[in-house]
């Protein structure tokens, strides 16, 4: 069966307490739920992880290899990782870029995605949506 995977970085474990007035009140388990029912109606199997942890999200995206798609939330490594950068482009597995927040609109260091140019999109702002979004777009 197809997969989709997705991979989400640090702090997103905490969805619903860290900053709700930011990345509001879903939980990761909200997020995984909305993700696993738009892979289904897909007829897609589901891969979903989290890590604080460069390392393991690295050892996701390699393991990723031959999926129908990846979709990833790197959190703060977006900004600062490139070997994230550089397992998504090894892998050459079309790729979208997922952030719940609207990152151009907050500080200046998170304008910048080392992950983005590698990405075959990136959806920004559209809430816990934006994985929907992500999941239907490598569906399609």
């Amino acid at each position: 069966m197809d997969r989709i995977v997705i991979v989400n970085g640090p702090n997103l474990n905490l969805l619903g307490t860290r900053e709700p007035e930011v990345y509001g009140r879903h939980t990761l388990a909200d997020v995984e739920s909305l993700c696993r029912a738009a892979a289904e109606k897909a007829g897609l199997e589901l891969v979903f992880m989290q890590s604080n942890h460069e390392g393991e999200m690295i050892d996701a995206i390699h393991e990723a290899r031959g999926a129908r798609g990846l979709v990833i939330n790197a959190g703060a490594y977006t900004h600062t990782s490139v070997a994230l950068r550089d397992a998504v482009a090894g892998v050459s597995v079309p790729a979208v870029e997922v952030h719940i927040s609207n990152v151009h609109a907050r500080e200046e260091f998170r304008h910048h995605s080392y992950l983005s140019a590698v990405c075959r999109a990136v959806i920004v702002g559209a809430g816990i949506e934006g994985y929907r979004f992500a999941v239907e777009l490598l569906a399609a």
